[in-house]
């Protein structure tokens, strides 16, 4: 059978059997791979300067193919236009697509593009693209949330709240204090992204199917068009290297998992239980049976998407498994996980909308601060300052506190004659050292409670934050070289 029945392939000259038309159809990547249109026309671009600088291109037919390939992604760049690259009836993948899409354009000029490269180095660069600008606006997103913490917790001023260990009444806290807590794990979240975006930015092109270009390229020219720190250094690492997509997806991981605690703890201080919030109407439902109901749709679903981002790295941990280098088929299945979280910047879009409408109760949450023995380990250190050693002056307090439960008052409420029967050391001063404000301030070391401590963390919130808001991959990476 002539090989004309696999006309159209990019790699059907030493094939003489068709392809099975199911296992064809099956095996297609263009149904998902159609998202890296932006990132192929632009890596085709860079290797169009390649092929100019290598003499294989006169500077009209770089001219030419650049301004079919700027058509190209321009006549796809609607959703309409994306859908005729999902479902053009041929391409078997974006980089096929383009071919034939240049082919037509600007005839055998178009063939000629791929002369010096392989579909190998073009995915791992495409993907590479793809990654960091997703990391851009992962990025841009949590600084935004970050500031909507951050403008609550402003808000906030020196309300009170109880913090909780083991889901139990711990210790007050200002709720300024535990909102920043959260800006401090987007600050990591922002850092593993610029960590997993400098590792990445190195670009591919240029190393050929596995052991080099067979033309003498200059690999610089393509890693500088495309902001890309460098070439890779190694042909047989860069084409089947995927490490970049699951650290990608490991710290997305902890922006899901970071989104989902405050989701968690949003929706039980929502509860009648609680009464700590007030959940904004523009982001929950109703009950469809019960019509007293407000519930917490958003934070429920954020707390639920944590898995599909999860289930997404550990699909590609198991891909990459046992693969021998170099590339594999198999890594095409790398593709879909990573495409399958790009609902995140949307996601994180959102809850900081939600923050910013989130409405605090300060009084039930000031009442709770203010119950429950919450001032026993300011007690403590108080006897600790009379010269009580601390585990003796942890049972002193230990004692008054099983006393007061016994008599259905708090701490400040016993007598002194009462106290005095738990030690000596007690004196006047005991209860202007157990007040709300006093048990606040007691914390005041780096990154405590205390009021003046959390008034000096919200003034350098701003800045710390200023350093993800404006964060582009490439810039950072050629910064931190």
């Amino acid at each position: 059978m002539s090989n004309e029945k696999q006309s159209g392939k990019m790699w059907s000259g030493r094939f003489r059997e068709p392809l099975d038309s199911e296992f064809e159809q099956w095996q297609r990547s263009i149904v998902f791979d159609w998202r890296l249109l932006p990132q192929e026309v632009a890596a085709s671009k860079a290797h169009a300067s390649a092929l100019y600088a290598a003499h294989i291109l006169t500077k009209s037919e770089t001219t030419e193919l650049r301004a079919a390939l700027d058509a190209i992604a321009a006549d796809h760049a609607s959703a309409a236009g994306q859908e005729l690259v999902r479902n053009h009836p041929s391409a078997e993948d974006i980089h096929h697509f383009v071919e034939l899409s240049l082919a037509k354009r600007i005839g055998s000029l178009g063939l000629k593009l791929h002369t010096g490269r392989s579909r190998n180095e073009q995915i791992a660069t495409d993907l590479r693209l793809y990654v960091r600008a997703q990391i851009d606006l992962v990025a841009a997103e949590l600084a935004a949330w970050a500031s909507a913490l951050v403008a609550q917790a402003h808000a906030a001023g020196e309300s009170v709240m109880p913090s909780y260990t083991h889901m139990q009444r711990a210790e007050p806290v200002l709720v300024a204090h535990w909102l920043l807590a959260y800006v401090e794990m987007i600050l990591r979240d922002a850092a593993r992204l610029r960590d997993c975006a400098a590792r990445l930015n190195y670009c591919p092109l240029g190393s050929g199917a596995v052991a080099g270009a067979t033309l003498a390229l200059d690999r610089s020219i393509a890693a500088r068009e495309l902001g890309f720190t460098a070439p890779t250094a190694n042909s047989i690492d860069a084409t089947s290297d995927r490490d970049f997509i699951l650290e990608y997806l490991h710290a997305l991981t902890f922006v899901g998992l970071h989104l989902s605690r405050f989701a968690e703890e949003i929706t039980l201080f929502a509860t009648a239980e609680f009464n700590f919030v007030t959940l904004p109407e523009a982001f929950s439902t109703g009950s469809s049976a019960m019509p007293q109901k407000k519930n917490p749709d958003l934070t429920e679903l954020i707390r639920a998407k944590v898995g599909r981002i999860h289930g997404a790295a550990q699909a590609v941990t198991l891909q990459l498994k046992g693969l021998p280098l170099a590339y594999n088929k198999d890594m095409q299945e790398t593709q879909e996980p990573a495409f399958a979280v790009d609902f995140v910047p949307r996601m994180l879009t959102l809850v900081a909308r939600f923050t910013t409408a989130l409405q605090f109760n300060r009084e039930p949450m000031n009442l709770a601060a203010q119950s429950g023995y919450l001032n026993a380990m300011a007690a403590a250190t108080y006897l600790v300052h009379k010269g009580v050693p601390f585990r003796t002056a942890h049972e002193k307090i230990g004692n008054a506190v099983r006393y007061a439960l016994g008599k259905g008052v708090e701490l400040n409420q016993l007598t002194l004659d009462e106290l005095h029967t738990f030690g000596p050391e007690f004196a006047e001063d005991f209860f202007s050292a157990v007040t709300l404000q006093a048990t606040l301030d007691c914390h005041n070391v780096v990154g405590g409670t205390a009021r003046e401590r959390v008034r000096q963390a919200l003034a350098a919130a701003p800045e710390r934050i200023a350093r993800i808001a404006p964060f582009h991959a490439a810039e950072a990476v050629h910064a931190g070289a």
